[in-house]
């Protein structure tokens, strides 16, 4: 009796099950392979995952809010679609959220908060020595160490909403990130743009580290949609 009392205790809970479903997907809908506005089958998932149709609903509900998937209300869910308005809207919040939370960061930043820094730049430099030019197919394993460094620039903002909702924004991000990777010939112009902002935070500049942080986003507009580059963000 106890050992069927242990084994239940060790079953997924319902959250669990929900929440490995919405990485699923979510990890298919950033790697393009659930393609943008296409779809999606609840049944049909359920059977690819190897999961019931309840967590799927509920993970497709999750990516709802974090708006990777549009709901169709009785017609069922489709995978957010993409396009420049969008990007620019994920951009705007972007600047907002990241700004505050840099300006948060520099002020209340140790001696940790800028190894971490000094760290994520070095394994992004580390990955593109060691893989040449693949870091432009704009990879999950690199952009998990380009997430890093972001991230690390805010981890000291002291502000747990500020860090979530950065998260959940570069995400959004990442399907136009990939088109954008593609454009660098190598992995100098690129990096040299991230040490170039991380100069301006480690050396607390209130003025100018902003500002960059600003710009260095606003980038992957002009990458990914290069004919409207001249337009405001």
């Amino acid at each position: 009796m106890p050992q069927s009392g242990r084994a239940k205790s060790l079953e997924p809970s319902a959250d669990t099950l929900s929440e490995r479903a919405a990485a699923l997907i979510q990890r298919d809908i950033l790697s393009g392979r659930l393609a943008p506005g296409s779809r999606l089958g609840i049944v049909g998932l359920a059977q690819g995952y190897g999961l019931g149709a309840t967590p799927v609903r509920e993970g497709l509900s999750r990516l709802v809010s974090r708006q990777l998937v549009v709901a169709l209300g009785q017609r069922g869910f489709r995978v957010a679609p993409v396009s420049e308005a969008d990007l620019r809207d994920i951009t705007r919040m972007r600047i907002v959220v990241e700004q505050e939370a840099l300006s948060l960061a520099m002020k209340l930043g140790k001696d940790e908060w800028e190894a971490g820094i000094v760290s994520a730049l070095h394994r992004m430099q580390r990955f593109i020595d060691r893989t040449g030019s693949r870091f432009t197919e704009g990879t999950e394993e690199f952009d998990v160490l380009h997430k890093g460094f972001h991230t690390a620039l805010l981890e000291a903002c002291g502000s747990p909403r500020l860090l979530a909702a950065h998260s959940d924004l570069y995400d959004q991000a990442y399907r136009y990130r990939r088109i954008m990777m593609r454009k660098f010939d190598n992995g100098k112009t690129f990096m040299q743009s991230h040490r170039d902002l991380a100069d301006y935070v480690l050396a607390r500049d209130q003025r100018r580290a902003p500002a960059m942080l600003a710009t260095h986003l606003q980038s992957t507009i002009g990458y990914v949609y290069p004919d409207t580059k001249g337009r405001r963000s």
